[in-house]
């Protein structure tokens, strides 16, 4: 019995060790400039405005290129929205030396149209979604004018052709580890199953939030997100990133222009973050 016990906890830590310790790094592709910071942080005087940066995440390590979110390309968001600053995220991961071929995974945090519309720019990528998610917006959610805003139907329809071209990775719930060191986590109801992403790196674990969180002032002063459908789980699915990150600094929000500020940037646009 005491062998067994010292060979499960053997293999337990080797599991550990051989998993990747992976690099994390912000890309900013885009600006939306004089965003109602109301529009973002609830409660929020409405007079104020923020140039917000529009960003993918790369994760790098164990031979895998995985990015977070893909951003956006469409004729149809540059009508609706004032876009400055834009490279097409696919030419956008050349600053951080990576080709979009090369992009093993994507991960699609929400189906929203700027992090999901471009989720079919990278070939050879696996893209990851959650099972929830796409089921809602590929189908009841289209049955009421009011279920589904922000829902472009190119980006459904790119994910439904993903899905049948064998390309698609159904995350079923929370806490999923999809690829070692890599693990999605329900998030606070932004969409109707949001998601968020922790990557182990050397300094521990990064919380890539995504639109979870959309500013720092977010978590400084613990208030959610204005867009989200349930106020109060936000603010526990940002109570639970600071348990997994340990610390704000290691919790990266979706649209805060200070994340290019906090950390170092190794070429224009591009921030190392762990």
């Amino acid at each position: 019995m005491k062998t067994c016990i010292l060979l499960a906890m053997t293999l337990g830590t080797l599991a550990a060790q051989t998993k990747p310790e992976y690099e994390v790094y912000a890309i900013r592709y885009a600006t939306i400039p004089e965003f109602a910071v109301s529009g973002l942080v609830a409660g929020a005087d409405a007079s104020r405005k923020l140039d917000i940066a529009m960003m993918v995440w790369l994760v790098r390590g164990g031979g895998k290129n995985i990015l977070v979110d893909a951003g956006f390309y469409r004729e149809q968001f540059f009508k609706q929205w004032h876009v400055t600053d834009y490279t097409k995220p696919s030419e956008a991961v050349r600053r951080a030396g990576v080709k979009p071929e090369e992009i093993t995974d994507v991960i699609v945090t929400h189906l929203h149209w700027d992090h999901a519309d471009g989720m079919d720019l990278f070939p050879n990528a696996r893209v990851w979604v959650q099972k929830d998610e796409l089921e809602y917006y590929a189908g009841s959610a289209w049955q009421s004018r009011r279920t589904h805003g922000g829902i472009d139907p190119d980006d459904v329809i790119a994910a439904v052709k993903l899905n049948i071209a064998g390309k698609l990775g159904l995350v079923n719930g929370d806490a999923q580890e999809i690829l070692p060191g890599i693990t999605c986590y329900t998030g606070g109801k932004h969409t109707y199953a949001s998601q968020f992403v922790g990557v182990r790196t050397k300094s521990g674990t990064v919380v890539l939030a995504s639109d979870n969180v959309y500013l720092y002032e977010n978590l400084e002063r613990h208030v959610p997100i204005a867009a989200t459908l349930d106020a109060a789980s936000n603010l526990r699915a940002q109570d639970r990133m600071k348990e997994l990150a340990g610390e704000t600094a290691r919790i990266v929000p979706g649209h805060d222009p200070a994340v290019m500020a906090r950390f170092k940037e190794i070429a224009p646009g591009v921030t190392r973050i762990d």
